[in-house]
């Protein structure tokens, strides 16, 4: 974490959020080529988990406990495990390149671990039983 930054406000100024809903925008773009028998299926399955990770970024931002933020940035995590197995399935049908994509979801993980990891640092007894 940048030690240098002011403390957020809002979750609108975390990086890892800005990161995360450029993530879903173009998770938006992406699926917009996906055929129409996929509307209900694999679209709206991969929106719905893009979208999850930066909402519950933001619900855990209001969060008071350490505890209940690393929560749902945990959850965060899970949904973008969710959504790279649909850019693996995309791919492999045919839908899109997974590559640009493969790389925010990577760049989306890392600062999501780095943020969850020094909101537990700051609450060590919690490094036990979290991590």
């Amino acid at each position: 974490m940048d030690e240098t930054r002011p403390p957020a406000k809002s979750f609108q100024d975390l990086v890892v959020w800005q990161k995360a809903h450029a993530f879903v925008l173009q998770i938006y773009a992406g699926t917009r080529t996906f055929p129409k028998e996929e509307r209900y299926g694999l679209t709206s399955q991969f929106r719905r988990a893009a979208v999850s990770i930066p909402a519950n970024i933001a619900e855990g931002f209001r969060k008071k406990s350490s505890q209940d933020k690393a929560r749902f940035l945990n959850i965060s995590e899970g949904s973008l495990e969710e959504c790279r197995y649909y850019l693996i399935l995309a791919h492999d049908l045919g839908y899109l390149d997974k590559s640009l994509l493969w790389g925010q979801s990577e760049e989306v993980g890392r600062l999501l671990n780095a943020y969850r990891s020094a909101i537990l640092r700051s609450n060590p007894q919690l490094l036990t039983s979290n991590s």
